[in-house]
């Protein structure tokens, strides 16, 4: 058996970089279309942190019966909550990009650029 570093440390540092990746790639680029990708990646990133918040190693589902007391429960169940809770931030996040990109479509359309920089007298 190897010795590493357990999944769950991978999956939050992983997680993190990518959430770091995303808002620094929204915060400097000026395509609209590179904006919504970075969105994703920044999302994708904040899916694994929570994940991997809910994550044991070895551990196990967590139904008591025979094979899992409850005395065992508490350090060795694994918490469905942050898995469930990522279920739903998917679908949320599909819906949020399909929005994003009709309305990028819908700007594209009145003015011919994606560049955010043609929008300014759209400001508040």
């Amino acid at each position: 058996m190897t010795t590493g570093l357990p999944i769950s440390t991978i999956l939050l540092v992983t997680g993190f970089g990518l959430a770091l990746i995303g808002l620094w790639g929204m915060l400097t680029h000026r395509n609209i279309m590179r904006i919504i990708i970075c969105f994703t990646v920044f999302d994708t990133g904040l899916r694994l942190v929570m994940v991997a918040t809910g994550y044991i190693t070895a551990g196990t589902a967590p139904i008591i019966d025979s094979a899992l007391s409850k005395v065992e429960a508490v350090s060795r169940a694994i918490d469905p909550i942050p898995s469930a809770l990522v279920v739903t931030a998917i679908v949320i996040g599909f819906a949020v990009t399909a929005i994003m990109l009709g309305f990028a479509i819908r700007l594209y359309a009145a003015k011919k650029t994606l560049s955010i920089d043609a929008f300014t007298e759209s400001k508040w």
